[in-house]
């Protein structure tokens, strides 16, 4: 696998992304990694890095972006947070990642049994985690299918408010940022939130949150 170039990344467009990403976990799912030379990559890398990519996931063990979508030294900037949730200093991130590195897609990532949510759905208040739990009530909030059992106990309600907070980050990105928001208006990059099956590996993105350009 070639490393990505200015040249490659730039004949990249949010629609191709998307399909390498979407390839990338399909290999993952089937275990059938792409063999890359990773030392010749960070050589190869030592001079520019040229993402096409920008994947906002949660710090959840199982959930390496790199991993899950097999790619490889200088292929997508990895953000990583409790819960993907979002905050001003990854908003910078991301407007550094393609307004300025020439990244094509942003992906917000959550994925299923996250520990974030539950605690988000469990009122859990400790320590800096309260302040952080706080960015994800609002999706417990916006949950109003479950009438019973609105705790980590229901799996289904904590999968829905995992679905709701990703679709919610989504859409902040779009308010909170009109550098990004312009971007993606103009077709210059794409924008797309998913869910990662921890089970089975595979990820599942919303049609509803795409938005892949002109």
């Amino acid at each position: 696998m070639k490393t990505l170039t200015k040249e490659m990344q730039t004949a990249i467009t949010p629609s191709k992304a998307l399909e390498l990403l979407k390839e990338g976990n399909k290999r993952f799912v089937s275990n059938l990694k792409v063999n890359r030379n990773l030392l010749q990559q960070a050589n190869e890398t030592s001079d520019g890095q040229h993402p096409f990519a920008v994947i906002l996931s949660c710090i959840d063990s199982r959930t390496s972006a790199e991993l899950i979508f097999d790619q490889g030294l200088g292929d997508v900037f990895s953000v990583r947070i409790a819960g993907n949730i979002l905050n001003e200093d990854i908003l910078g991130s991301m407007e550094f990642g393609c307004k300025v590195a020439g990244s094509k897609i942003i992906v917000v990532l959550g994925h299923t049994k996250c520990g974030a949510v539950k605690g988000a759905c469990d009122h859990v208040e400790m320590g800096n985690l309260t302040a952080l739990l706080t960015k994800i009530r609002p999706a417990v909030d916006d949950e109003t299918a479950t009438k019973e059992n609105r705790n980590s106990s229901n799996a289904e309600f904590v999968e829905n408010v995992a679905t709701i907070n990703v679709k919610r980050t989504v859409k902040s990105i779009m308010e909170r940022s009109p550098i990004l928001k312009e971007m993606i208006e103009s077709g210059q990059i794409g924008i797309v939130g998913g869910t990662h099956d921890i089970t089975t590996g595979e990820v599942n993105f919303y049609s509803d949150t795409m938005r892949l350009g002109l």
